[in-house]
């Protein structure tokens, strides 16, 4: 069985595969491609047979799917992935065939397809429904199921919470919780790579929204499970930090937030942006460079915006504190896609690199981001280009315009 951590591109034919070109103009037809032979076909039970049957394979996915936009095989697009789950459902392909191992772990999970499909596919939970089959035990990446080990314990959060605490000075932000209205509480989640690499974050929503509490005691809230093969633990660590958090969940990760969003309920969680939005707030003061008012772009979340749906809110509130300028592609992944970027990171370098390119044309001072995964894919690729442009949480740019405390001013930052 062909690796499912491998990143070498190699053109694979399978159902649907066209061998080439964008084919979304010539609708697919026929078993081959829908699916619906002479007669119903017995299932495996892996997939949601309603979910599945929902697409109708008109190819408007193609063009929005960042994969294809590398390959240009069908087999690596949604419409030629949601076959080959088909195939797997009914039996035409054995389960260990090395297309659906290579395909199961090519797709970054972006949800980008989602946004433009006319019959509704939620090609998300079939993702993830498919990994949940495709990688079971020995067949789940090593470094996945390290991943998931270690945020499945509390204990070892809270220890990498130390280390960085110690490494950066400054305490935990869950040492010294705030009060907020006993009447509609607002509980920030301490995201699990957040707390350890960038918990300047939470400091500085702690800035922002002083009447946010952060509860003690936080585990993971299953998003890495979901998207890593085990949808089940995900939705029970989902469930299980929903009862820890009162009130409205608040979160700075644009990829927990969806997850949350999908167990707990819409209306139980908020992403910072859309949080700060809603309540009618807006930053003040603004970021400087050299004594002028600083140039930011936004990278989108891709869960934050093909999942919830929230784009204009973070765009709002960078604009009141610098010159906003719109990144060609901001809605297209970045690349970092969870743990796909250290699954496969020649894949998630060519995904990334034209957004590179762009970014050094707009002549901008940061890049913001939404998501701790992405900030981690840009703050990298930044450093390895030599780029003078700086990465940085949206949480960490508003606090960097209004100053220390919360009664405003200035932010600057010398280039």
């Amino acid at each position: 069985m062909t690796d499912p951590t491998n990143d070498h591109r190699t053109a694979q034919a399978g159902p649907g595969h066209t061998g080439g070109g964008p084919p979304a103009a010539r609708p697919a037809t026929g078993p081959e491609q829908n699916g619906h032979g002479a007669g119903p076909e017995p299932g495996r039970g892996i997939f949601d047979k309603d979910l599945l049957d929902r697409c109708i394979s008109c190819g408007f996915c193609l063009p929005a799917c960042p994969t294809y936009a590398l390959t240009g095989e069908e087999t690596s697009s949604p419409r030629g992935r949601i076959t080959l789950m088909r195939a797997l459902e009914t039996g035409r392909l054995d389960e260990d065939d090395p297309t659906l191992a290579e395909e199961s772990s090519f797709c970054l999970g972006c949800r980008a397809c989602e946004t433009v499909c006319p019959a509704g596919v939620e090609y998300g939970l079939l993702l993830e429904q498919w990994r949940d089959h495709q990688w079971r035990g020995r067949h789940r990446p090593w470094l996945a199921r390290l991943l998931m080990a270690l945020v499945s314990r509390p204990w070892l959060l809270r220890l990498q919470g130390l280390v960085r605490r110690h490494a950066r000075g400054g305490g935990s932000p869950a040492a010294k919780p705030e009060t907020g209205p006993a009447d509609q509480p607002v509980s920030l989640m301490l995201g699990c790579v957040e707390r350890g690499l960038y918990p300047k974050v939470s400091r500085a929503v702690q800035q922002l929204c002083p009447e946010v509490t952060v509860p003690p005691g936080q585990g993971c809230c299953g998003a890495l499970h979901a998207h890593n093969g085990d949808s089940r633990t995900g939705a029970e660590l989902a469930e299980a930090l929903g009862e820890r958090l009162p009130g409205t969940v608040l979160t700075t990760a644009g990829g927990c937030a969806a997850h949350l969003a999908h167990h707990l309920g819409r209306d139980r969680v908020e992403e910072l942006s859309e949080y700060l939005d809603r309540d009618g707030r807006r930053p003040t003061g603004q970021v400087t460079v050299d004594g002028r008012r600083a140039r930011a772009t936004l990278q989108d979340s891709c869960h934050l915006r093909n999942g919830l749906g929230v784009s204009r809110p973070p765009r709002d509130l960078i604009a009141e504190v610098a010159d906003f300028v719109e990144l060609p592609g901001a809605d297209r992944c970045c690349g970092a896609a969870g743990t796909y970027s250290m699954l496969r990171p020649s894949d998630s370098r060519a995904v990334l690199d034209p957004k590179l390119e762009d970014l050094d044309r707009l002549d901008v001072d940061f890049i913001v981001a939404v998501n701790p995964g992405c900030l981690r894919q840009l703050q990298q690729s930044l450093r390895r280009r030599r780029s003078r442009v700086r990465a940085v949480h949206l949480a960490e740019f508003l606090a960097m315009a209004s100053g220390p405390g919360t009664g405003g001013g200035t932010g600057s930052r010398e280039l």
